[in-house]
């Protein structure tokens, strides 16, 4: 039986990714030795870092004055590290959903913290906009999707502060104006890569203004300057986050990410809508390309884990939705094809039919 995988993170890479990353843990390069077990510092390895953050920088159009730099510690370490690096006098923070929320608690170690707006008391259904952003404040966090909840910004805000964005989850699913933003940043196990490595793209000359002495590692300008070799990087990560650019870049870029992901998404919230036994969780204007949710209408609550389970025995994966909204969630990333989503909506389809 084939397998869809809807997982919310770590999830689907394309299947050449893969297949290319184990031959090189088998034998990277020819030279004999494992992708896993070879020096950082092997000659032959630097150009794989090299590439890799050319090819962000490419795709995303990163202007000059700005830096890629590869951690670890994924995005929940970042929500330290950006209030560290750049909280001077206050931050303003937009809280849309858990991850939001734990980054605002970070920052609020660092000093003054606004929060904007929240849609906490609608269980994060809808993005809240139309809200006061302080002119005063160093900058606007955002978190542009939300796995959890099913609610994305897809667009640029109009933000009158430069933005600090956690894109963990749909970085590469679309063109950014990276010159909005004074940082982003993101865990790599959606879109990117699998698990293990995390993407920041800093502006440099914000760098180094924070008033508070950091420690090594916590500071930017240690990595920048170290091309992130400052210490020893999660290489295997890094490697297959070079496969999945090239991929990237071969199928067209974030502009054919963006199509795919409409495409996807139509066909599955079109069934959604239509099928009496479903229904979305959040707003229609603000639903995420990249992780739909949606629940049994009330009438219907008893078919829930029949019908989970029906889609399980027939190669769903991943499909259960978060505690927090119960009910279901495909996430469809860059790597999910558009058949994996005609197969889901068959199931949907069938399952109607039968009850």
């Amino acid at each position: 039986m084939k397998k869809y995988n809807f997982n919310a993170g770590p999830s689907i890479l394309p299947r050449e990714v893969i297949e290319n990353t184990a031959k090189q843990i088998l034998d990277f390069n020819g030279s004999g030795l494992s992708l896993m077990e070879i020096s950082h510092r092997a000659a032959d390895f630097k150009p794989v870092v090299d590439e890799a953050m050319a090819l962000i920088k490419e795709l995303l159009d990163i202007p000059e004055g700005y830096s890629v730099v590869f951690l670890g510690g994924g995005a929940s370490l970042q929500f330290m590290q950006i209030p560290a690096n750049f909280l001077i006098h206050k931050a303003a923070y937009l809280n849309t959903g858990t991850w939001a929320k734990k980054a605002q608690k970070e920052a609020k170690l660092f000093g003054d913290v606004v929060e904007v707006a929240s849609s906490a008391d609608a269980n994060y259904t809808f993005v809240p906009k139309n809200f006061d952003i302080p002119t005063d404040a160093d900058y606007l966090h955002i978190t542009t999707n939300n796995t959890i909840y099913g609610t994305e910004i897809r667009k640029e805000l109009d933000s009158p502060i430069p933005m600090i964005a956690d894109m963990s989850s749909d970085i590469m699913s679309r063109p950014v104006d990276v010159s909005k933003y004074t940082a982003i940043y993101a865990g790599a196990q959606k879109n990117m890569s699998m698990a293990g490595v995390t993407v920041i793209i800093v502006k440099d000359d914000m760098l180094g203004k924070a008033p508070r002495q950091l420690p090594t590692m916590i500071d930017y300008r240690t990595h920048v300057e170290k091309g992130s070799m400052f210490n020893t990087p999660p290489v295997v990560p890094i490697y297959t986050l070079l496969e999945t650019m090239r991929w990237v870049k071969a199928q067209g870029g974030v502009k054919e990410m963006d199509r795919r992901a409409h495409e996807r998404a139509d066909i599955l919230y079109g069934e959604i809508d239509r099928n009496k036994l479903f229904r979305g969780t959040v707003k229609e204007e603000d639903r995420s390309l990249m992780n739909i949710c949606f629940v049994m209408n009330d009438e219907y609550k008893d078919l829930e884990k029949p019908f989970l389970d029906y889609a399980m025995a027939n190669g769903m994966v991943g499909i259960k939705g978060h505690r927090s909204v119960g009910g279901f969630r495909a996430s469809c990333y860059n790597a999910q094809t558009v058949e994996g989503v005609n197969a889901l909506v068959d199931l949907m389809k069938n399952f109607e039919r039968q009850h």
